[in-house]
């Protein structure tokens, strides 16, 4: 039924869903009366558009708002400025693909299909970079089913025009993952996550097709040669080619928003920024390198490419992705549409800590620990606790900050209300809508209990409650103790109170059995909660 439903969208008919246990059923056809005609339009023309803009790996201390002092980023210190800033909110998992489904499902990946990055590598060799610019059956992440409905689904329904553009990670080119197959009438970048290992690919997916780059292959994470001088500048040249993604990402960007204007519109802007490798405009890297002065080189090591100035290097990606940000804003102004734009900014997980990214030095986990084993892959709250900006004219107050604890899996709901779309009951979604917090209310629904799970990094759980958090880590050890803390006195994690306050540990123990399921796909259950291999 999905597929009969997608293929009228795509030919020009956007019936309405009945969504029915994550399936889609027709009921109505669009009004031939010219009364309804007017109706449809006017309703179309009074929906806001919607920008959600998912950067990758930024710490919750990466931007200035949120305490950055090295790396400048004036355009979304402005968003916070003219809009509302939260200081709890959290991504659906402390890596890319897991997340990325959190977000478009609605589901914590307790429920959700994808709870872990998977490259499919039963495909055969899915990190040769050569193979897979010939082969497109050996791009993408394990695809999400054809029966999930999506936000943009949803919002296609409401009569959005939906667009993705930057990182997918859901599924092969041309799968039932893809995202033309997932909601998305335009799309742009990579399918592929490990072809994000390089901002110098050669090539991008337009919809359906291959947009060929002026880039020669380098294969990713290639070290310095031996035999090069690390000190010169020069020994990195063949690691700067022609086409570099995001300024590709963001022009498609730009014009997505110019031919969409007269509509309402669904713009999911999934920057790979400031993700590895280290690979920036020189003139930004140039412009950190006179602020910082010189440096000690990364020579590639500890993965991904080398860099002559790794810190300055950086700084820079962040800086670029914050002028993109404000190239946004920019064009949302010049085409009249930013007064009636809901204009959301966060990031899939917490800051990285390999391949050459200094993040301690920069402190980019803010109040949070940001090294190996608290940042991007941990459950800790530096894994997962990220930034979130949002802006809407006349409807945000600016200037204003929100302690509501909230997560990326509220995104479905909330978009559902600024759209005015009841989401199906079926559809069993975990988020709660946080507008009555966009709109400064006193009605805001609270979470009683938030769950995380990752089948990865020697598997771990999650539970906040509160101001608790109780966490359960090297689950595939066998090591089924959970930790327990207090965040409004320990943001950092460092005092295990869970003998103090046995009530509250039992009380995380229960949700960490309640709030889950066994995962579908066999690699990520875990034997040691009780999942069937």
């Amino acid at each position: 039924m999905k597929f009969f439903s997608y293929f009228l969208m795509r030919h020009g008919v956007k019936p309405a869903y009945l969504v029915n246990l994550g399936a889609a059923a027709l009921i109505t056809m669009p009004s031939c009366s010219g009364e309804g005609e007017r109706e449809a339009e006017k309703d179309k023309a009074q929906k806001p558009n919607i920008v959600y803009i998912l950067t990758d790996d930024l710490g919750y201390g990466d931007v200035g708002c949120y305490g950055q002092d090295k790396i400048e980023t004036p355009n979304i210190d402005e968003l916070a400025e003219e809009g509302i800033l939260f200081t709890q909110h959290y991504s659906g998992s402390p890596v890319s693909a897991p997340a990325r489904c959190v977000l478009l499902t609605g589901k914590h990946t307790g429920h959700s299909y994808i709870r872990s990055n998977d490259p499919l590598g039963e495909r055969g060799d899915v990190w040769d970079f050569e193979k897979a610019s010939k082969d497109p059956g050996l791009e993408g992440q394990r695809p999400i089913p054809d029966e999930t409905v999506t936000i943009g689904e949803v919002l296609q329904e409401a009569g959005y025009t939906t667009g993705c553009v930057g990182k997918w990670g859901l599924g092969p080119p041309m799968s039932e993952g893809a995202p033309n197959n997932q909601g998305f009438d335009f799309y742009y970048g990579y399918i592929c996550q490990r072809q994000a290992h390089t901002y110098y690919p050669l090539h991008l997916w337009k919809n359906d097709e291959k947009d060929t780059l002026d880039n020669k292959l380098v294969p990713p994470h290639t070290e310095l040669p031996k035999e090069a001088d690390p000190y010169d500048p020069g020994s990195y040249s063949r690691f700067r080619l022609t086409d570099y993604a995001p300024d590709l990402m963001i022009e498609e960007t730009m014009q997505f928003l110019e031919r969409n204007q007269q509509e309402p519109f669904f713009m999911y802007y999934a920057t790979p920024v400031p993700h590895l490798p280290l690979q920036a405009p020189e003139r930004w890297v140039e412009h950190y390198v006179e602020k910082f002065g010189d440096e000690e080189p990364y020579t590639g090591d500890n993965g991904y490419f080398p860099s002559r100035y790794p810190r300055a290097t950086y700084a820079a990606m962040i800086s670029y992705m914050d002028e993109n940000v404000g190239k946004i804003v920019d064009k949302l102004k010049e085409t009249g549409v930013y007064e009636n734009t809901l204009i959301i900014f966060t990031s899939d997980n917490g800051p990285t800590y390999t391949g050459g990214a200094d993040t301690p030095w920069f402190n980019s986990g803010g109040p949070f620990k940001e090294e190996r084993g608290w940042g991007k892959g941990y459950l800790h709250e530096g894994g997962i606790r990220v930034p979130m900006i949002a802006t809407w004219p006349g409807k945000v107050e600016p200037g204003t900050v929100t302690n509501h604890i909230s997560a990326i899996w509220d995104v479905f709901p909330t978009l559902c209300d600024v759209a005015g779309v009841e989401p199906s009951q079926d559809l069993a979604l975990d988020g709660i809508s946080f507008l009555p917090a966009l709109l400064g209310q006193d009605d805001q629904e609270e979470h009683e209990v938030m769950y995380w799970e990752f089948p990865s990094y020697n598997g771990q759980q999650a539970v906040r409650l509160g101001k608790w958090k109780a966490i359960r880590k090297d689950i595939f050890d066998g090591n089924m103790e959970v930790e327990l803390y207090n965040l409004h006195t320990d943001p950092m994690e460092q005092q295990d109170v869970s003998d103090q306050y046995p009530e509250i540990l039992e009380k995380a123990k229960e949700y960490m059995k309640e709030e889950r399921e066994t995962p579908v796909v066999e690699g990520f259950r875990m034997k040691q909660l009780g999942d069937t291999l």
